[in-house]
């Protein structure tokens, strides 16, 4: 797996941060904050938090789970959340890995509406889980690298469900990027800053968005 440097930095974080990745469907969003995880670690193992919940009858999405998973090194530890819905309680527990990469926040949102039988009531009814979930985040003292799809810049989806996912995932994003350190946009293959704090602080300016032709 080649590196990728992390997002308007030119060298390694002096400290421990957080990065959320945003992205559209096959943007690249995964390929590339894989990619970051494991230039964060070096040659230490990553813990991998997989959040989607298995479908065997579900060709297409295992076919999906399979892609991501043979791009992971054999040296990183994969941990399936979906099951015992824990994904907060994983971030507030101890690992040996220095880095954390969580893929991705759109199928724990959804697991999460399942488990609840949510989608027909009203919004906000999640509220008390995504507290939980900001919190673990905004907690986290090592590097942290967090997946999430981008789904606010297509059309208003037709059904309620999508509507209420759409809206309900905008609301998660925009409350994860105030407590991370760095946000990175990837579309088509590229990526956009749009905060890093770390860098602001090393220079004393306000550091610029921009591309990198990474995917």
């Amino acid at each position: 797996m080649p590196p990728a440097e992390p997002p308007n930095r030119p060298d390694l974080p002096h400290r421990s941060s957080r990065t959320l990745v945003l992205g559209g469907a096959r943007s690249g969003k995964s390929a590339y904050a894989e990619r970051l995880a494991h230039t964060l670690a070096g040659t230490e193992s990553v813990r991998y938090l997989a959040t989607s919940r298995r479908d065997p009858s579900d060709v297409d999405w295992e076919d999906r789970v399979e892609q991501h998973r043979v791009r992971r090194p054999a040296t990183w530890t994969t941990i399936e959340t979906a099951p015992g819905r824990d994904l907060a309680e994983q971030l507030r527990s101890s690992t040996d890995a220095p880095v954390t990469l969580v893929d991705d926040l759109g199928t724990w949102l959804t697991v999460e509406f399942d488990a609840a039988g949510a989608w027909d009531l009203p919004r906000g009814t999640l509220a008390g889980e995504v507290e939980e979930l900001v919190a673990s985040v905004r907690d986290y003292a090592g590097d942290l690298v967090l997946v999430t799809p981008e789904v606010g810049l297509g059309v208003i989806p037709e059904t309620r469900s999508g509507r209420l996912f759409r809206d309900e995932i905008g609301a998660l994003n925009a409350r994860l990027a105030e407590v991370c350190d760095r946000a990175v946009l990837v579309v088509a293959g590229l990526t956009m800053t749009l905060k890093d704090l770390p860098a602001a602080n090393a220079s004393g300016t306000t550091v610029p968005s921009r591309t990198r032709g990474q995917a």
